[in-house]
This record gives C-alpha cells, structure tokens and sequence, in this order.
C-alpha cells in the first residue's frame, strides 16, 4: 500500500519537472522557433484552442515567425492572442499573413524571460507539493480504515517528503540552467 502510493508519488513529481522542463524550452534565448508559440490559446468561436490548431506557424528567418490562419476571420483573433501572451511579442499583419518579429534580447527583456521561467518553477513547485499533499491524505485515509498502523503512517510521509525534497531540487536545477543559458547570450 504505502510502496504504491511512493511510486505514484514519485511518477507525478517527475512527470511535473519534466513537464517544466518543456515549458522552459519554449522560452527562446536566440533564435525564431514554431514552438515559441505553442502554449498561446485562441479565443476560436467561444472556446480556448491552442494557435496550432487554427493556424499554421512558421520561421520565416532567424528572427521572424510566420503564422497562417487556416481562415481569413481569424487574423484578429491570433494576432490578439499572440499580443496577449506572456512573450512580449508584437505581430504585424499583412493580409492573411502574421508576422512576428522577435526581437534581439535585450538585458531588459532577458530579465522578464528570466521572470517568466521562474513563475514556471514556482508553479512547478506548487504541484509538487500538492502531489506531497495528496499522497499524505492518502496515507491518512489507509490509516483511518485501519490498513496500516500509525508509524507506519510516519514513515511513508517521511520518504513522501524525501520524494519531494528531491523534485525541489531537480526544479532548482532546471531552473538555474535556464537562468545561465538566458544570462549567457
């Protein structure tokens, strides 16, 4: 019972900072890249879809992305978004077709990158904890049908917290990497 609820544990904690590891590779540190855009979400006749699913983007060059919405109405929609979003980014519409110049990284602009990715990890933080949380009220309910005794109990939220200690740790890492590969440029 309790090497279960480890294990569940110990999965979600790693899918969490590997879940992260994603959002911090969207963040760019140089170069145009079609998955800069990946998590901005379109307001698409009442409901929220990813810019994926209604458009297509491409690097036009280093600097600039492409994207082609699949119908003309909704130009002001992405553009909107695209505004809207945490990147800091200014789309040019020509036609059918939005450009979105990226601009060189200033040192300015390298802290807010840098802002960003540590909102990630926090948030990171925040569901590991609460996989902690749920994995504790867990044990408490197996101990509160009488599966296992109290120390028992104990034990199994102490190697809980050092699962989670060690997935603390593992997001500091991921996000100090980020902050040098940001500064570096």
């Amino acid at each position: 019972m309790i090497e279960d609820i480890k294990k569940d544990a110990s999965e979600r904690m790693g899918k969490s900072v590997e879940a992260l590891t994603h959002e911090l590779a969207k963040i760019r540190t140089g170069r145009a890249h079609p998955s800069l855009l990946d998590h901005v979400m379109v307001s698409y006749y009442g409901s929220e879809m990813p810019i994926r699913q209604v458009a297509n983007v491409n690097a036009e060059d280093a600097r600039t992305l492409a994207v082609v919405p699949w119908e003309k109405n909704m130009v002001q929609a992405i553009e909107k978004a695209i505004m809207q979003s945490d990147l800091g980014l200014n789309p040019n519409t020509a036609g059918t077709v939005i450009r979105v110049p990226l601009p060189a990284l200033t040192e300015e602009r390298r802290r807010d990158l840098i802002r960003v990715a540590r909102h990630e990890a926090e948030q990171t933080r925040v569901a590991v904890r609460n996989i902690r949380r749920d994995a504790n009220h867990d044990l408490k309910e197996l101990v509160k049908d009488k599966m296992i005794s109290e120390d028992d109990e104990r034990r199994g939220q102490e190697v809980v917290q050092k699962l989670t200690d060690q997935a603390i740790k593992d997001v500091d890492a991921v996000l100090a990497d980020k902050e040098q590969d940001l500064l570096s440029i």
